[in-house]
């Protein structure tokens, strides 16, 4: 056999080797080009008898890659994802010293908070509450904040809030105008702009109610929120008298979107962030309470004095407490039908201050409101009203058998959902449920107020059809005789008149 019928030969072998196989798309030259690489490059010992399994990996290789771009990956879970973030919570800053974290404590502990809420059949759960506080302490080390507690958690219908409740710091100034400002910006600029402006109306709304300061009223504390512990915390803004007015006409679930409009009836003023804060304050306002002593009337909270009278208070036995609503106290203010907590006489307008005092008592006094009072600060519970033939609180202790060791309870039946629990010097109000007051067996909207008139009707201003030509003479010969009777009764009322002076 001569060289060029080797050749062909070998020609016809290659092409044989690299014909490609139906079901795999491969050919076998590629295939024991790839089998030799791999052994040359991994040398293994006994190469003949684990040269099988070599070639299943080089197939198993080849079908991965294959393979690879025609599937996606698989997606990680919200769960996996959610965990990833939750890691963070567990992990030490190497930098921080964890010693100078205990001397100087920023929230309460976890331990004893869970174990008494335990007791007082209310909670998040072990798990759940100590992931709550490691992302409490997160947001304490990112803010900066000098005292912060886990005011609850309030359920929505796609996801929850979980609510931290920090002191107001002098400096902190509100980052975001309201809707109204906004407007009123935007009104004064389009008026400021406008050459010729339209006929403005002369009809003025009622002056609104003005916000409270920041930290003062229903603005004293400031509120920061997140769906899960480990996602960021949100800062929620300041609430204002209209949207606490608001809330208290309406009643919606929460969505867990801060972002998501209130569709309702009255109209909202402001996303579902404003009407979290609202109804945060309106639940502050009536369940925040506190055992009677341990706040001093009159001073107020962080001073040295007050200190020193809460080192003092000696506390009250749970079966005490949970005996009598007078020995509980409300400690934080009551929001009155303005929608603050300190009432705010709108009569008077900021011009008028200025003027000389005659003069501004002689405009206030026709119209001077009568100021609203409310329930004063510390007010025991057992004056507490009534809704719907429901007591506002219901008490028990945790423990019949260990009374020692046992825990007063208060639960709240105006809002449920709210707990408040007292051992000794130790107290704690927390909040777990919708966000929605208690409204008896079933809720009803308000009803829409009747369309207003555009003008009185009557015959002056109802439009008429014009008289025909006949109607209109016999109106003009009706209108003369008119005129010839009035000049005859003139005449002789002058004639009368002559005669008298004769």
């Amino acid at each position: 056999m001569d060289g060029s019928e080797q050749s062909l030969q070998a020609a016809a072998l290659k092409a044989f080797m690299m014909t490609a196989s139906t079901r795999s798309d491969r050919n076998l030259y590629d295939h024991l080009t790839w089998l030799l690489m791999k052994v040359m490059d991994e040398r293994p010992q006994d190469a003949v008898d684990v040269i099988e399994d070599i070639s299943l990996d080089v197939k198993r290789t080849l079908y991965e890659d294959q393979h690879s771009g025609l599937r996606d990956p698989p997606q990680s879970a919200a769960a996996e994802l959610l965990a990833e973030q939750q890691r963070r919570l567990f992990t030490q800053p190497e930098e921080e010293d964890p010693e100078e974290e205990l001397m100087e404590p920023h929230f309460p502990d976890v331990s004893e908070v869970g174990f008494y809420l335990e007791q007082a059949g209310v909670g998040l759960g072990r798990v759940e509450l100590q992931r709550a506080f490691l992302a409490l302490k997160q947001l304490v080390e990112a803010q900066a904040l000098p005292h912060c507690r886990l005011w609850g958690k309030i359920l929505g219908t796609e996801s929850s809030y979980i609510v931290a409740e920090a002191e107001y710091r002098e400096g902190e100034e509100e980052e975001e105008k309201s809707s109204e400002e906004l407007a009123e910006e935007e009104e004064r600029e389009a008026e400021t702009q406008e050459v010729d402006p339209l006929p403005q109306p002369t009809y003025r709304p009622l002056p609104a109610v003005p916000k409270e300061d920041l930290g003062t009223g229903a603005n004293k504390s400031v509120y920061y929120v997140c769906k899960e512990p480990g996602l960021p915390w949100a800062k929620l803004p300041p609430v204002s008298p209209a949207q606490i007015t608001a809330a208290r006409h309406m009643r919606k679930l929460f969505t867990g979107r801060l972002d998501s409009p209130v569709v309702s009836y009255p109209p909202f003023p402001g996303n579902e962030a404003n009407y979290l804060r609202a109804q945060i304050a309106r639940i502050s306002a009536g369940t925040q309470v506190s055992p009677q002593g341990f706040f001093q009337a009159g001073k107020e909270e962080g001073d040295e004095e007050d200190e020193a009278a809460r080192d003092s208070f000696e506390g009250i036995s749970a079966a005490k407490m949970a005996e009598s609503l007078s020995t509980w106290v409300h400690h934080v203010q009551h929001i009155l039908q303005q929608g603050r907590c300190t009432w705010v006489n709108l009569a008077v307008k900021p011009g008028e201050e200025s003027n000389e005092e005659g003069e501004s008592e002689e405009k206030e006094e026709p119209d001077e409101p009568e100021p609203e009072v409310g329930p004063l600060l510390y007010t025991p519970l057992s004056e507490d009203a009534e809704m719907f033939n429901v007591p506002p609180w219901t008490s028990k202790v945790s423990s019949t058998l260990t009374s020692q060791h046992a825990v007063a309870v208060q639960r709240s039946n105006l809002w449920p959902g709210a707990y408040a629990y007292a051992r000794g010097k130790t107290f704690e109000n927390f909040y777990v449920g919708w966000g929605l007051k208690y409204a008896g067996r079933g809720f009803s909207p308000a009803v829409p107020p009747p369309p207003q008139k555009e003008y009185p009707s009557g015959p002056e201003t109802t439009e008429a059809l014009d008289p025909s030509l006949e109607e209109e003479q016999v109106l003009e010969e009706a209108l003369e005789e008119q005129r010839a009777a009035q000049e005859e009764m003139e005449d002789l009322d002058d004639e009368d008149d002559e005669e008298d002076d004769d």
